[in-house]
């Protein structure tokens, strides 16, 4: 099976669980590799849309404030128009030239100055706001562009996903629940794509490397109070591991134990399996595995197709692979 894991027999409590998916001759699979590049595709592409979707809304605000100062100013323009239609700046220059005394003219022209200028300032300003308006409203279809491409984007790499899921002969399944997001974000690229990292910071689990986007992730998990043994890093010529960028957390507090999580050891990582996906967003979440379960952004829950070992199944420790 693609969604499966290695014999590894009896694993020691020290001793990392196998995690990554690999196909029947122990091979990284080349079904489990296309997966992966789909739930890339299919993350960043639904980064991009919420990004797009969130300047979107404040374009929206700012362009309806810009409106309404569009309507105040327009209501002042022709206000100013109207006057100088009656009275034209002609009959204030008469007036000015009206003044008996030297004061008197000094300050009827400085009157009149001061309404020209206030007058000049406000076309100005009318001006400036009906471009800036215009721009806004440019930007905004340029957002809406932008979200039917990331949409259209989504659809496809779900399809892509679902082909490579039904080739595993893995099933919609429960799942464990739900929990709140709590973690701090991790850093994303401006159009909201995940940044490219490679393994470049010490791993606190083993004597590896991890990337710095799975080492927030780590540090996310812990101060949610999921504190018991973890190991991250591990030699390998395939999966997620030797490339720093996932974690097997074990059920029980002092390791994995070649048996089934049960009792409360189940139901803590039924409880990091949910907070996990709680918090896929924000950690750049590609797949969680726990108890013959699988989650994938784009589908949810699926069967699990193991070697039979608690390892293997996922049944001593929670798998998380970060993008």
């Amino acid at each position: 099976m693609i969604l499966s894991a290695a014999s590894l027999g009896a694993v020691g409590l020290a001793d990392p669980a196998h995690a990554d998916p690999t196909a029947p001759d122990g091979s990284y699979s080349a079904l489990q590799a296309q997966l992966d590049q789909a739930v890339r595709a299919y993350n960043d592409a639904k980064g991009r849309l919420d990004a797009a979707q969130q300047r979107q809304a404040q374009l929206a605000a700012q362009a309806q404030r810009t409106r309404i100062a569009l309507v105040d100013l327009t209501q002042q323009a022709n206000a100013t128009v109207v006057a100088a239609y009656k009275g034209g700046r002609l009959t204030g220059i008469e007036a000015v030239l009206e003044g008996v005394s030297t004061g008197d003219f000094l300050d009827r022209a400085t009157t009149l100055q001061v309404e020209l200028h206030q007058q000049d300032r406000l076309l100005h300003d009318l001006s400036g706001t009906q471009d800036r308006y215009v721009r806004q409203l440019a930007d905004i279809d340029t957002e809406v562009r932008t979200q039917q491409a990331a949409v259209a984007a989504m659809d496809q790499k779900r399809k892509d996903i679902e082909a490579a899921l039904a080739a595993a002969d893995s099933q919609p399944s429960a799942g464990f629940g739900a929990a709140s997001a709590s973690a701090a974000p991790a850093p994303r690229n401006p159009d909201g794509s995940w940044p490219k990292e490679t393994c470049s910071v010490k791993d606190p689990t083993t004597s590896g490397c991890l990337t710095p986007r799975t080492l927030h992730a780590l540090q996310e998990v812990r101060k949610a109070g999921f504190t018991r043994y973890v190991a991250c890093w591990r030699q390998a010529t395939w999966g997620e591991h030797p490339l720093g960028r996932a974690c097997d957390f074990a059920a029980h507090p002092t390791g994995f134990l070649d048996a089934p999580a049960t009792g409360d050891d189940k139901a803590y990582g039924d409880r990091l399996a949910a907070w996990l996906l709680a918090n896929a967003d924000r950690l750049a979440v590609l797949y969680v595995i726990w108890y013959r379960q699988i989650w994938l952004p784009a589908t949810g829950w699926r069967t699990y197709h193991g070697d039979g070992t608690p390892a293997g199944d996922h049944l001593n420790h929670v798998h998380l692979s970060v993008q």
